[in-house]
């Protein structure tokens, strides 16, 4: 299928982990940078999912009704170290193996970014980036209701704005894990959101009630069934993908294809109406004003495959 080409979906965990005493050491691929991954994740300051100290990332993750918080860091040039934090916490086995995962699945390991680079290279658009960014993944979003939520935060407000919603939205609805006196946030999971009113959503500070309305519709179809990561990826390509996630309410094209770029990491997502793209590609062609989006089709044509990477990597211009 086609957001397979990229990436060793056959892996298992023993591939690209090893113990490191209580900790565990997970392997990356030449083609990554510690450094520009950290970088990138310290644009956000209104982030409340994780914490960034002393090059170090802290993060609360859980995995089934388990969860911990973990210290993530550079190791050396083939790894990365995952320490978990509270060391007197009885770290199960299916905890241990659901925090790799999710860390692999969040800095986009498994994607073999040598085909990109190799085009990015002779692209005027792209070539500068790869070079500014090398090693820069594209940081993902593993739970499907948390990428969907996102997008919905995010819809028709400034980035800067959707921080701030998305921290209220955590902090009224999420878990939190304390550990030296700081809270360390997870996420509201789709049960708990599928039995709240819109009532209580407003309450939390959610501007408008059409928003509260579709967090509250999407958690329910993922608690029913109806809507799972699975289903999405049994799509045999962007198109089919894009059309299950547009018939939700709530969910258009832009939000379906950062859904499918950042969750589901299908290599041709490509939000073309993104005003961020737009943007960056202003700010790199020196333009007096945005691209078309004609203009984008022209520009992207030698992209494909690859459209979700050339967006990313054109986003870390501004962000």
């Amino acid at each position: 299928m086609q957001h397979e080409l990229h990436t060793d979906s056959n892996l298992s965990i023993s591939d690209f982990t090893k113990d490191h005493g209580q900790d565990l050491l997970i392997h990356v691929p030449e083609e990554f940078s510690f450094t520009e991954n950290y970088s990138h994740l310290s644009t956000a300051t209104n982030e409340s999912l994780y914490t960034l100290r002393n090059g170090m990332i802290y993060k609360a993750i859980a995995v089934g009704q388990e969860a911990t918080i973990v210290e993530i860091s550079d190791y050396d040039e083939h790894y990365m170290l995952i320490r978990f934090v509270e060391e007197d916490q009885s770290i199960s086995p299916a905890l241990r193996t659901g925090v790799a995962q999710y860390v692999y699945d969040w800095f986009d390991l498994g994607t073999d970014l040598a085909p990109f680079y190799k085009m990015a290279a002779q692209d005027p658009l792209l070539q500068q980036a790869v070079v500014s960014f090398y090693g820069l993944r594209n940081m993902g979003i593993p739970d499907l209701y948390e990428a969907i939520c996102w997008g919905i935060l995010g819809q028709q407000i400034n980035l800067g704005f959707a921080y701030t919603l998305k921290r209220r939205f955590v902090e009224h609805f999420g878990q939190a894990l304390i550990y030296n006196g700081e809270s360390y946030w997870l996420f509201p999971t789709a049960e708990t959101i599928a039995t709240l009113t819109v009532d209580e959503l407003a309450a939390a500070g959610m501007t408008t009630v059409k928003k509260c309305e579709y967090l509250i519709d999407t958690a329910q179809l993922i608690v029913n069934g109806t809507l799972s990561k699975d289903e999405l990826l049994q799509a045999t390509d962007v198109k089919q993908a894009e059309k299950l996630l547009v018939k939700i309410r709530g969910i258009g094209p832009w939000t379906a294809h950062y859904v499918l770029m950042r969750c589901l990491r299908m290599p041709s997502a490509f939000p073309i109406d993104d005003v961020g793209l737009h943007n960056s590609i202003k700010h790199v062609l020196k333009m007096d004003a945005k691209p078309t989006k004609a203009h984008i089709l022209e520009l992207s044509a030698g992209w494909s495959l690859w459209e979700s990477y050339a967006t990313f990597y054109l986003w870390r211009f501004l962000y």
